[in-house]
């Protein structure tokens, strides 16, 4: 397969594929059309939402809403940490927040374990 497909405009996976003229994702079951994958008017940005739909920014404020272990600390970030100041990035596996917290200091957060405050 050589033609590089577009991830998914609901839950960005990297698994599309084609069937007819739609687009198709396994994981959430989204379709949509080529037309619509590639606007007229796309600046290429990607739009990052948090766990409720909210568009997030940098500089935004958010708080975690479950539990989550953190490899190397006994203890790990607890729902309804706020955490302040978020950058978006391009990060690996899904990870797209870039932060600091109180207690842990510098990490990358997944935004479906976030919601804008």
């Amino acid at each position: 397969m050589t033609e590089n497909l577009p991830p998914c405009p609901e839950c960005s996976s990297a698994y599309t594929y084609e069937m007819g003229a739609l687009l198709v994702c396994p994981e959430c079951g989204h379709e949509w059309s080529h037309a619509s994958a590639h606007p007229a008017g796309d600046t290429g940005d990607k739009v990052i939402r948090d766990s409720v739909g909210n568009v997030l920014a940098d500089g935004d404020s958010v708080t975690v809403i479950k539990s989550l272990k953190v490899k190397g600390s006994p203890t790990g970030i607890k729902a309804g940490t706020k955490v302040r100041n978020i950058r978006l990035v391009d990060g690996v596996d899904g990870h797209d927040i870039d932060c600091k917290i109180d207690g842990f200091g510098s990490m990358q957060l997944k935004s479906s374990v976030v919601k804008k405050s």
